[in-house]
């Protein structure tokens, strides 16, 4: 039952659509322009740095509040599982923000939703997480694979982490965690199978911090 409490507390978190919501302010559905999806890269191509970082900052932050209120609810009553019900709620606030219902389960790709969980998780991932994504991206320009490397890196530590004992927790929950953060990856690449295509073929679009689309420049 607590498993499927945080959970839904997470989709609930999840279906606050930064993007969207900032697109309507602005007269538009951003689900309509750029790339056509509800999240920072697109925000950022179509209405420049500022907006980018506004729906960054609102979309980690509702990762980390569904784990911050997951965690004061179960973390007292349930030490062995409080990271394993914190990535309930992060997988839930990621589905929310990728399917929300209200908005015919067209959202986001969740990447900055899992840069909540990377920040807020465990203070273990936050250096290897901030080092993968902008190494690549200020190499490369390329958010998708940054992202697509940093879920790759999340895997990788999640297992190592766990299996130093760093979590506290049992293996049987340990176990759920890894299948936890492998199904989050393998959806995070199903989401980025365009881009992946894109990238295979060298014609993924870069991203560059200065600049946006020219149909919204002023």
């Amino acid at each position: 039952m607590e498993r499927l409490i945080c959970l839904i507390i997470g989709y609930v978190f999840g279906m606050f659509q930064t993007a969207f919501i900032y697109g309507k302010m602005h007269g538009i559905d951003i689900r309509e322009h750029g790339s056509g999806n509800a999240g920072t890269t697109n925000t950022l191509r179509v209405f420049g740095t500022k907006a980018g970082l506004i729906v960054l900052v609102g979309d980690i932050l509702k990762c980390i509040l569904a784990i911050v209120v997951s965690g004061m609810l179960f973390g007292f009553s349930h030490p062995n599982e409080v990271y394993l019900l914190k990535l309930y709620a992060a997988c839930g606030a990621i589905l929310g923000h990728n399917f929300p219902f209200y908005l015919k389960f067209k959202g986001g790709k969740g990447i900055a939703a899992t840069a909540g969980l990377i920040l807020s998780f465990h203070p273990a991932f936050l250096p290897m997480g901030v080092l993968i994504f902008f190494s690549v991206f200020f190499i490369t320009h390329y958010v998708s694979l940054g992202s697509l490397l940093v879920y790759a890196g999340l895997m990788i530590e999640m297992v190592v982490v766990g299996q130093l004992g760093m979590f506290g927790s049992s293996q049987a929950v340990l176990t759920e965690m890894y299948v936890l953060t492998a199904f989050l990856t393998i959806l995070a690449y199903y989401k980025h199978r365009e881009n992946i295509k894109r990238l295979l073929a060298g014609q993924e679009k870069k991203t560059f911090l200065t600049k946006k689309s020219e149909q919204f420049e002023k």
